[in-house]
């Protein structure tokens, strides 16, 4: 018989237009949130009982883009332009990566992320096996992926092209359930035409969405204009990309007519704002994909171009600077900035029971503690996790239902030994 438990005296965030919070209870059965309102339900005789008092409830955090295992890179190069930081800093290091070294950056990553409240992030990396091994013994949600650069001979994109196959198909649906998988090319200007042609059809032959990174800095634009004649939209257009349920990364430097093209194929953007501040990338055209419909939702991106993995962070960035750019306050409203970190994140990622506190969905969901100076006045909840609330204000986390933060402390992750060694991890690249 499945574990049901009651909410009492709770306040909980379900992000509803007309009233987005909700005073009263919730009643939770097994992994699944069955009633959420102001009047206590029926049938909850035996159930056991959980004082709310103190504490806001809300959805998860969804980080929709990253790249886990560079966390072991974190300030290890910084103001520096994209393509510098990449060909000097970051690739010469990631050679050297070992599948322990993805292991125990992922392991940190993942303890910074459940810590800090999110509940589902998505992976674009290699050792993808290293990281599904992490999610199964942290208890996040995870959508591996293994990313795929292919400036490589041919007999080693068919190497690559097979082992993201087989990540995609062993993994799918694993940690019970809470694993999906989707396949990766890692971006037009890394992989050859027909190479993200492959990755297409593999995708059609899975049944399986795709994810790249794309247009995420003008010299990147160009360099798609110069080798293909076409921009980068129109170049994943003309390669089918589009023929499958897609999330493309950043996003940030888009004409009016390719916004049109990707609400008409339905393409979901993840908004990474902090690293595209941080790298020069530009700022996303926010405020209009969303007026022409297209799901946003917001990532972190790696830990070594962030450098951390704070998704409210990255919410109140959402909210904040399409304002600056606009001159319109009401450009990113801060409802809309919590759905984009929460709600369009598990759209944005092909989820469709989990992003929302609402009967019939996952019980993924955090308590942020309320009993803090930063919360009051009780003035507007939602406010105040945009502007005021940060990772460290989170008390309580559950994943499918189970509990994997209490009071603030890991229950599945040993947090002493994956600091000492992914420290360790860090110094054995530098010796090699």
């Amino acid at each position: 018989m499945s574990r049901k438990w009651l909410i009492k005296n709770g306040t909980f965030a379900v992000l509803d237009e007309k009233s987005p919070i909700v005073h009263g209870y919730m009643l939770i059965e097994g992994n699944t949130i069955s009633y959420i309102g102001e009047e206590r339900p029926e049938g909850v005789e035996g159930a056991e009982t959980y004082d709310g008092k103190g504490l806001l409830f809300m959805p998860g955090l969804v980080n929709s883009h990253g790249h886990t295992a560079m966390s072991l890179l974190r300030g290890y190069g910084d103001d520096m332009v994209l393509q510098e930081w990449l060909e000097q800093k970051m690739w010469p290091m990631e050679a050297k990566f070992t599948p322990e070294d993805v292991y125990w950056g992922a392991s940190l990553s993942v303890l910074e992320m459940v810590k800090g409240g999110t509940t589902t992030f998505l992976d674009m990396y290699d050792h993808m096996d290293q990281v599904g091994k992490v999610v199964e013994e942290s208890g996040i949600r995870g959508v591996l992926t293994r990313g795929v650069i292919g400036l490589c001979p041919p007999e080693l994109q068919d190497q690559k092209l097979a082992e993201a196959i087989r990540i995609a198909r062993d993994w799918h649906g694993k940690a019970e359930g809470r694993i999906t998988t989707m396949m990766s090319p890692h971006a037009p200007y890394t992989c050859p035409p027909d190479y993200i042609e492959r990755f297409v059809q593999a995708a059609h032959d899975l049944n399986l969405p795709l994810h790249t990174h794309m247009s995420e800095t003008r010299a990147e634009v160009q360099q798609n204009v110069d080798q293909y004649g076409v921009r980068p939209v129109q170049h994943l257009l003309n390669l089918g990309f589009f023929s499958r349920p897609s999330l493309v990364a950043h996003a940030v430097h888009l004409t009016d007519e390719e916004i049109e093209i990707l609400a008409a194929h339905k393409v979901a953007i993840s908004h990474n704002p902090g690293s595209n501040l941080k790298l020069a990338s530009g700022v996303a055209r926010v405020p209009e994909l969303l007026k022409a419909g297209v799901t946003v939702s917001l990532g972190t991106d790696g830990p070594a171009s962030n450098n951390n993995l704070d998704m409210f962070e990255e919410i109140r960035l959402a909210a904040l600077i399409h304002k600056g750019v606009s001159g319109d306050p009401t450009a990113v409203p801060a409802l809309e900035a919590l759905r984009m970190g929460t709600e369009y994140g598990a759209k944005s990622l092909y989820l469709n029971n989990t992003g929302k506190l609402a009967a019939g969905m996952k019980a993924d969901m955090i308590a942020v503690n309320t009993d803090q100076a930063h919360f009051l006045p009780r003035t507007d909840y939602i406010s105040h996790i945009v502007y005021s609330a940060g990772p460290k204000d989170v008390e309580h986390v559950w994943v499918d239902g189970k509990q994997i933060i209490r009071h603030g402390e890991c229950l599945t992750l040993d947090e002493e030994r994956i600091r000492y060694e992914a420290q360790t991890a860090f110094e054995g690249l530098l010796g090699r």
